[in-house]
């Protein structure tokens, strides 16, 4: 699926603008917070931010900078789910699950050497990729995507656990961000 539909679903999930009292984010527009904007550029008040802005910043932020076009190349539904990930948790916390995975998913170091949990997208990562899908094949991108949907799913409940005021978000989170 191109960046462009993948930014598409994003952006009516999140929608236009939201000032939730309990979100330590603060205001978002589109989905992209005030901080964000401010680093990328956009100085304007955020409940203006046009939504090209948005799609601009997705595309450089939480697509091209962590590499998700890279597992793009490779696996495309896994490539969108860390994408949505990224977005929602940090694009270091989604690569982070996607490590994980593939170091339980390599049979004690047989099929490649564990990775270290640096969050990162680099030439190791992909190659542990390129091995698990080579050996795994397409079957082996949905067995990826449900790991960290399931690490993702862990995280939302444990956020709501330690902060009684995330409950307000958790039933979001489980039903639009977890397949």
């Amino acid at each position: 699926m191109p960046i462009t539909t993948l930014i598409d679903q994003l952006i009516a999930r999140e929608g236009g603008f939201v000032e939730h009292p309990a979100d330590r984010g603060g205001a978002t527009c589109w989905g992209i917070t005030t901080a964000v904007a401010r680093a990328n550029g956009y100085h304007g008040p955020i409940r203006d931010m046009p939504r090209t802005v948005a799609a601009t910043i997705y595309a450089a932020v939480y697509w091209r900078a962590p590499g998700f076009d890279r597992v793009a190349a490779r696996a495309p539904g896994l490539a969108a789910e860390l994408f949505d990930t990224g977005v929602n948790m940090g694009t270091g916390v989604a690569i982070g699950f996607l490590q994980r995975a593939l170091n339980a998913l390599n049979r004690g170091a047989s099929d490649y050497a564990d990775l270290p949990l640096d969050g990162a997208i680099g030439p190791r990562t992909l190659g542990a990729l390129d091995a698990f899908l080579a050996r795994r094949g397409r079957a082996g991108e949905a067995v990826l995507v449900k790991a960290v949907d399931a690490l993702q799913g862990e995280r939302y409940l444990s956020l709501a656990e330690r902060r009684p005021a995330n409950e307000a978000f958790l039933y979001g989170w489980l039903a639009g961000r977890i397949a």
